[in-house]
C-alpha cells in the first residue's frame, strides 16, 4: 500500500471497545429482527459497543444509500431505493422492545423525494411516542437543501431534540461537504428553534481535517449566535483508504480546552472527546 493510500495509525489514546457482551448480543439481536438500520453499523462507529451494551442504538431512516457523497462518511451513496411505509413502525417496534427512554432518529440524504423524507421523519417520530409515550426523541437531519418547510415538518413533531450537524468548519466544505453549505447549516437550528422556542438544538463537528482552532471557536460563537443548546466535537477517523485522510490527531486535552470555552460561550451541554459522536451519551444531554 503506496503511502498516499495508507490509513495513518491511530494514537494510544483512541481505544475502541472490542463489541461483546449480553447488553451487546440483545441490541444487536432486536435491530436485526426489527429490519432497520442503524448509523452504528452503517457510519462504522467507534462507540457501538458501548451503546450497543447500554441498550442504545442510532437509527438510521431511509435506506442505506445517500444520494450525497461526502468525503468523510462511510455511508454508500448511490441512487436510493423507494420509502418503506411500514419503516416507522418497525423502527417504533425496536424502541420499544429495547425500552430506550430517549432515541436518536437519523436518515441518509434523500434529495430525490419532493419533500426531502421530511414526513417520513415525522410520521416516525409519531409512531415512536405512540408505541413508547415517555420516550424522548432526537432528530438528527439533513440540511433539507435548506427548506423552511421540510425543517417545521420535523420540528412541529413531538420531539425534544432537533440536532443538525455542521461537521467542519467553513473553509473546508467544499473539500469535507459536497452538496451542504454553511450559513445553510446554521439557517437550519435557526429556524427549528424559530418554528419551536421550547424546542432543543444540537449540532456536532469533527475535528482533523485540517482546521485551525480558532476557526472551531468562530464555529461555535456562531452556533450560539443561531440558539444551538448542545454541541458535540470528537476526532475525525478515516472509514477506508477512499476517504478524506485525518490531518491532525487533537490531544484529549485540546478536546477538554474547546469543551471548557464552549461552555464558557453558554451552551447548555457539551460532548468533547476523541470518540465522541453526535449521538454519544444523547441521554444525559436532556434535562430532567
Amino acid at each position: 500500500m503506496s503511502s498516499a493510500t495508507a490509513v495513518r495509525r491511530h494514537p494510544d489514546w483512541i481505544r475502541v471497545r472490542v463489541p461483546g457482551g449480553e447488553g451487546y448480543a440483545r441490541t444487536r439481536a432486536i435491530v436485526k429482527e426489527s429490519g432497520v438500520a442503524t448509523v452504528c453499523e452503517e457510519a462504522r462507529c467507534p462507540n457501538v459497543a458501548e451503546c450497543w451494551a447500554h441498550g442504545t442504538a442510532t437509527f438510521m431512516l431511509m435506506g442505506d444509500t445517500c444520494t450525497r457523497n461526502c468525503a468523510f462518511c462511510a455511508v454508500s451513496h448511490g441512487r436510493p431505493e423507494a420509502l418503506d411505509p411500514m419503516e416507522p413502525y418497525r423502527l417504533a417496534h425496536a424502541v420499544e422492545k429495547l425500552g430506550l427512554q430517549h432515541v436518536v432518529v437519523t436518515s441518509v440524504d434523500r434529495d430525490d423525494l419532493e419533500d426531502l423524507g421530511a414526513g417520513h421523519f415525522a410520521a416516525t417520530v409519531r409512531a415512536i411516542r405512540h408505541a413508547v409515550p415517555s420516550c424522548e426523541v432526537e432528530v438528527l437531519t439533513p440540511d433539507f437543501q435548506g427548506r423552511h418547510d421540510c425543517v417545521e415538518t420535523v420540528a412541529s413533531a413531538p420531539i425534544a431534540v432537533y440536532n443538525h450537524n455542521l461537521e467542519t468548519v467553513p473553509r473546508l466544505y467544499k473539500r469535507a461537504r459536497a452538496g451542504a453549505k454553511y450559513e445553510r447549516s446554521l439557517d437550519v437550528l435557526r429556524f427549528a428553534r424559530a418554528t419551536r422556542p421550547d424546542l432543543l438544538t444540537k449540532a456536532g463537528l469533527m475535528l482533523g481535517l485540517g482546521e485551525e482552532i480558532e476557526e472551531v471557536r468562530a464555529v461555535l460563537r456562531d452556533l450560539r449566535a443561531a440558539g444551538c443548546d448542545i454541541v458535540t466535537l470528537g476526532q475525525y477517523l478515516r472509514p477506508t483508504a477512499k476517504h478524506l485522510p485525518v490531518e491532525r490527531y487533537l490531544d484529549p486535552a485540546e478536546f477538554d480546552e474547546l469543551g471548557r470555552d464552549a461552555l464558557g460561550m453558554g451552551f447548555r451541554h457539551v460532548e468533547a472527546g476523541p470518540l465522541v459522536r453526535s449521538s454519544y451519551h444523547a441521554w444525559s444531554h436532556v434535562p430532567r
